[in-house]
């Protein structure tokens, strides 16, 4: 039967996924040594901060004393990794996350299948909002046709980004 197309569109909503989804960018963060705290439900602009692990350090030049980080989840694999974001939050956070985790969703697909490993973009405030397009309701950034110029954000690479504007070296054993 053909859906009534006045009817309302029945959205997934995945509360623990986006949870989860912040909980996976701090396990990676941390893993590279950044200490990184979660910001209090609801804050508004960014979910995480993060700082140098080390209590002594100074920044030096082009380095910050903390980084505000927002997440953005989309359980579907298969998307057009476009997200929403409202223009007056574009100055409340350094780098956004973008995180793809669950399966396929689009189509005729119900999410059972196209599991696939997790994928984190981590993407500076300039990225976000050269990409920005405040032309809809929606506000989104889409990212569907910048593949290649997203491989420099990919998983750890994008992850370096704080930690070298932390000024935390990679964990490395000196051996005598």
């Amino acid at each position: 039967m053909p859906q009534d197309k006045t009817a309302k569109r029945d959205w997934l909503r995945l509360p623990v996924v986006s949870a989860g989804a912040e909980y996976l960018v701090m396990g990676n963060l941390m893993r590279r040594n950044i200490l990184t705290y979660k910001a209090p439900e609801r804050n508004e602009g960014y979910d995480l901060i993060c700082i140098n692990p080390d209590p002594r350090y100074t920044p030096r030049k082009r380095e910050v004393a903390q980084v505000r980080v927002q997440v953005k989840s989309r359980y579907a694999t298969d998307c057009d990794r476009g997200f929403p974001i409202q223009e007056k939050s574009l100055d409340a956070f350094d780098y956004l996350v973008v995180v793809l985790s669950i399966g396929k969703f689009y189509g005729k697909h119900d999410g059972s299948t196209g599991m696939e490993a997790v994928e984190y973009f981590t993407l500076s405030n300039d990225f976000i909002k050269a990409h920005h397009n405040k032309s809809s309701s929606w506000q989104k950034v889409r990212l569907k046709h910048l593949q290649k110029e997203l491989l420099p954000f990919k998983n750890e690479v994008g992850f370096e980004q704080i930690a070298r504007d932390l000024g935390i070296p990679l964990p490395q054993k000196v051996r005598g």
